[in-house]
């Protein structure tokens, strides 16, 4: 089975579709491919689906929703893998599991490969870096479940993986920063801060790719937009590492230039 998260949901089983038409069902089918082998508890599921207006009739409408899972396993021709419906989308105790055998999730696939690029980039070799993460980047096929109606339980997974997704955006550009390609993503940069105004890993990321591409009063206009913005949204200045940088670019601190790392915050 192929399972994808990272945009529209999709399952499939031999080239064929198994994600249900209705809301619900593609709820419990998306938990279960995210969480897939391990067992997701009937109230996980419930709480999903109903949130604190569960209905007295939650348990049945629940297995009427499996059993309709089960039914599209089949007709996409489960039993030609030697495993009937019931062994792939299995009863447990308390429960129900995704079996993970012969199963692939695009989301897994993207964590393992921003694992690389985090070691890569932490073995001081950001080509190996870049590569890796643009290759999990260009897995997202837009925002995550973007066509699955999503619950407490989805919506916290949900912003975990756009966090992870921001955090690989960001390696990335650090890798492509460190190879020398500050001209090269200087568009991507402004689109991005753009975007998210407030956001002071882009913001330094683009101070210090204008910097190098020898536009270094530019760099303090991306300075001076953030702290406008943060003052107007916030009303706080910016953070003690941006106004280094800041005073580093008035300064025309030479360690600014290709050797140095962009300052980024500690981890929370």
């Amino acid at each position: 089975m192929e399972f994808g998260v990272l945009g529209p949901l999709e399952a499939r089983m031999h080239d064929v579709s198994v994600v249900p038409t209705a809301g619900k069902p593609r709820q419990i089918l998306a938990l279960l491919a995210i969480r897939a082998g391990r067992v997701v508890q009937v109230e996980t599921l419930m709480a999903e689906l109903w949130g604190n207006a569960i209905p007295r009739s939650a348990a049945t409408t629940l297995q009427t929703y499996i059993l309709q899972l089960r039914r599209k396993l089949t007709e996409a021709g489960v039993e030609r893998t030697g495993r009937t419906a019931k062994d792939v989308l299995a009863t447990c105790y308390g429960g129900y599991r995704l079996a993970p055998e012969d199963f692939t999730l695009d989301l897994l696939e993207f964590q393992q490969l921003v694992r690389q690029g985090d070691r890569a980039l932490a073995d001081s070799d950001p080509g190996s870096a870049s590569a890796h993460l643009s290759r999990a980047l260009q897995l997202w096929r837009g925002p995550a479940l973007t066509d699955v109606p999503v619950g407490e339980i989805l919506g916290t997974e949900v912003i975990g993986m756009q966090e992870e997704r921001a955090w690989a955006l960001e390696m990335r550009l650090d890798a492509d920063l460190s190879l020398g390609r500050h001209a090269e993503i200087i568009g991507e940069l402004r689109m991005l801060v753009s975007q998210q105004p407030i956001h002071e890993t882009f913001s330094a990321q683009l101070m210090t790719a204008l910097y190098r591409a020898g536009h270094p009063w530019r760099a303090l206009d991306a300075f001076q937009a953030l702290r406008h913005a943060l003052i107007k949204e916030l009303g706080v200045e910016p953070s003690p590492r941006l106004q280094r940088l800041h005073q580093s670019i008035l300064a025309n601190d030479t360690d600014l230039h290709l050797s140095a790392p962009v300052p980024h915050a500690l981890p929370a």
